[in-house]
């Protein structure tokens, strides 16, 4: 059975602290405590550009020591913790005291190694107690937030049922989108889910996407469709199943997140449009001005 080959990444500025690392790694493949795995070993000489490489690609471990060039002591740990959450660390350290070490772990290390300490086997089961800790609690975390999310699609499909009278069915006798306009509302599904995307792109770059003028557009466009606050709770949820189809954790939490102050605004504003528009509104051909505006 080939093994699996696991990432690591060596922030360590003493050059014969990073050799002896990379032989005691040598001998992985022939013990049996990391039986199934191999390991390819990065390093690089200060936390700066160790976060550099971190930025540009994937790691499954990362080992550091607390005395480097440009951070020294614990706070190296909490800066490196600060930018960098789902990665497993494992600290390499001289400083026997204790109370560090015990702070270490509070701070989010999976392991803490004296350097004249180490040997392979205590390396190698470090290392390995580290990522498998790391996907355990990946497992537990992504449990917990398939039930959370099953439960905010449950509370979405018990709101557009209890909006038993549509507005609009009320006072144009029209059926939901959904089922009046099928491929209307696959377009309506389609645009919220850019501003979805848009939104957290947003938040994560901090750049500005004016979300709320597409947001009072799409409402122009739903109210001259004579869509009610059934069809944004449709709309919003079958796009939010769409983005949370297949991603993580965090940027399904993202989504739900964002998802749930967008729909609010977009009720808003299609609330504002009735009110508006209220009059002369019913003599309007649905499809033709849904044209115009498309």
């Amino acid at each position: 059975m080939q093994d699996e080959t696991y990432k690591i990444l060596l922030i360590e500025d003493r050059p014969g602290d990073r050799e002896r690392v990379r032989q005691l790694l040598s001998g992985a493949s022939s013990s049996s405590i990391t039986r199934g795995m191999s390991f390819e070993l990065t390093d690089a000489p200060e936390l700066s550009a160790g976060l550099e490489l971190l930025d540009g690609q994937s790691f499954d471990l990362v080992l550091f020591s607390l005395d480097l060039p440009d951070h020294r002591g614990i706070e190296t740990l909490i800066e490196f913790k600060q930018v960098v959450s789902q990665i497993p660390v494992v600290i390499l350290t001289a400083d026997k005291d204790e109370t560090v070490r015990v702070r270490a772990m509070q701070l989010g290390s999976q392991g803490y190694l004296v350097k004249d300490q180490i040997d392979s086997s205590l390396l190698l089961y470090s290392i390995r107690l580290a990522i498998e800790g790391q996907q355990q609690l990946k497992i537990l975390e992504q449990n917990q937030w398939q039930q959370f999310q099953e439960l905010e699609f449950q509370g979405l499909a018990h709101l557009a049922d209890s909006i038993k009278t549509n507005v609009t069915a009320k006072l144009f006798g029209l059926a939901p989108l959904r089922e009046a306009v099928p491929d209307i509302f696959s377009e309506m599904v389609e645009k919220y889910g850019k501003l979805l995307e848009l939104a957290l792109e947003q938040r994560a770059y901090k750049v500005e996407h004016n979300i709320s003028d597409h947001l009072r557009s799409l409402a122009e466009q739903l109210g001259f469709l004579k869509a009610g606050p059934r069809d944004v709770v449709e709309i919003h949820t079958q796009a939010l199943k769409q983005k949370t189809r297949n991603t993580n954790v965090v940027k399904t939490q993202a989504y739900v997140v964002e998802g749930r102050l967008m729909v609010l605004e977009l009720m808003g504003y299609l609330t504002s449009f009735y009110r508006k528009y209220f009059i002369g509104l019913s003599k309007l051909n649905v499809s033709k001005n849904y044209e115009d505006l498309s």
